[in-house]
């Protein structure tokens, strides 16, 4: 076995990759890494989507708490976000969300948070998955009255609910809203806090049967919602992912809003009103050369980082900026919360619109978007890294590169959760890299997978 941590916790196939022993063992090395300095008892916060594996990851996850005196306080389905934000205000010692986020069903993943609600740093992670793979550290386990409990708090998404209500100081009343829930996390938050806000809420794809997570819908696959929001006249369309810390909008006339987008007009809402700290919004080099041009001429500045939320994060606390983010719709407003929130998102926005008065279409206008290809190459977990490597790719990519002269890009990475290689070009004309793409991942098919 490699690596657990990926760039977003430990994930795999579930029953296979990430199987009930390997979750057990992350609850219990994860639990004594976390608190075997702490004198009273420890409380560990435990939340899940809604996937079918969630109930066996979470009954061992919980089991190997318990074997080291902590307590796990279960608080059941709720998204990714809500971990975070309810670690901090139930003064827990760490929250752990067992989740595979926008991946497919068969999918799941456990993603721990210290007790500031911020993702592990690299070295607490290398030292839990020392105990697990290498048997670094012995565990003492208790015995007798000193075993941990499980306690079920089932009414925790309350108090999320009134924490993201206090983020907004507007109502949304008037506003016709269609929310598709990914059959996800958000399936029954997220009509509860727009009702509650007093927006006419029209949900979709928020009865999750534990298969159907992110199954054509969701932030992932937003048609079913465009065609949603024309048929039922939506003011705006809001599409989580499953476990909700990613949001894409959809405009009243069916457009797709990335997150890019959504950045830029916040920005600049938040620019306007003396609120972005250093005139400064904290992007990945995956962003569109169309955010980078929009903030410029709105007299805002941009830093990128690599891909990845946890390095748009490390950015903003290093030089002290308040919103961050990526243009699948992970948006950071460091302000509320400490990791990407859909849900923050779509109020941040719609308070935009609010204050604006303009429609989202209006808005949207603000950043042009050069035409952009993205295409998935499935490849061995192994092989990841060999394109780096490989004359006959690298070639390519410089001829393409070249024949863009500086009017396009071609940007490949392997996938952080997933056994793929994700191909971006970037470029004027859309038949032209749609083709280099297509190109480009039928030859990585044959370097890599033979």
């Amino acid at each position: 076995m490699g690596r657990l941590f990926g760039t977003d916790g430990v994930r795999g196939l579930a029953n296979k990759e990430l199987d009930c022993i390997l979750a057990y063992k992350l609850g219990q090395a994860g639990a004594f890494v976390l608190t075997k300095e702490k004198k009273s008892i420890p409380k560990i916060l435990v939340g899940r989507d809604t996937r079918i594996s969630g109930d066996m990851l979470e009954s061992a996850l919980v089991a190997g708490i318990c074997s080291v005196g902590a307590t796990a306080i279960e608080i059941g389905i709720i998204p990714t976000p809500a971990i975070a934000y309810l670690t901090r205000f139930y003064n827990a010692d760490a929250g752990i969300v067992i989740s595979a986020s926008h991946n497919p069903m068969e999918y799941n993943g456990i993603k721990i948070f210290n007790s500031s609600g911020y993702k592990l740093r690299d070295e607490l992670e290398d030292e839990i998955e020392s105990i697990i793979l290498h048997n670094a550290e012995t565990i003492p386990l208790p015995t007798g009255d000193k075993i941990g409990r499980k306690i079920r708090k089932g009414e925790a998404y309350k108090d999320y609910i009134s924490f993201l209500k206090s983020t907004v100081s507007v109502s949304l009343k008037g506003f016709r809203v269609a929310l598709d829930c990914a059959n996800g996390a958000s399936s029954k938050i997220a009509p509860l806090l727009f009702s509650e806000l007093e927006a006419e809420v029209l949900p979709i794809h928020n009865m999750p049967d534990g298969t159907n997570i992110n199954y054509h819908c969701g932030s992932t696959d937003t048609r079913s919602l465009q065609e949603y929001v024309i048929k039922s006249k939506a003011d705006i369309g809001l599409a989580f992912d499953g476990d909700a810390d990613r949001l894409i909008a959809v405009d009243e006339k069916g457009n797709m809003i990335d997150g890019d987008q959504i950045m830029v007009m916040c920005a600049l809402d938040m620019k306007k009103r003396g609120v972005l700290k250093q005139n400064t919004v904290v992007a990945t080099i995956m962003s569109n050369l169309g955010f980078d041009i929009a903030l410029r001429n709105a007299g805002c500045a941009f830093e990128k980082t690599t891909v990845g939320d946890r390095y748009v994060l490390e950015k903003m606390l290093e030089k002290g900026y308040n919103i961050g983010g990526e243009q699948s719709g992970h948006i950071i407003f460091l302000d509320y919360n400490t990791t990407g929130d859909g849900m923050i998102t779509a109020l941040q926005l719609m308070s935009v619109m609010k204050r604006s008065g303009k429609k989202l279409s209006e808005l949207g206008n603000t950043m042009k978007r050069l035409p952009q290809v993205l295409v998935n190459v499935k490849v061995e977990e192994d092989k990841k890294q060999l394109y780096l490597k490989d004359k006959v790719i690298q070639d390519e990519i410089r001829n393409m590169e070249e024949t863009l002269a500086g009017r396009g890009r071609v940007l490949i990475r392997p996938s952080g959760t997933e056994p793929l290689i994700r191909i971006m070009i970037e470029g004027e004309d859309q038949a032209k890299i749609e083709g280099y793409a297509n190109e480009l991942a039928e030859l990585l098919k044959k370097c890599l997978n033979n």
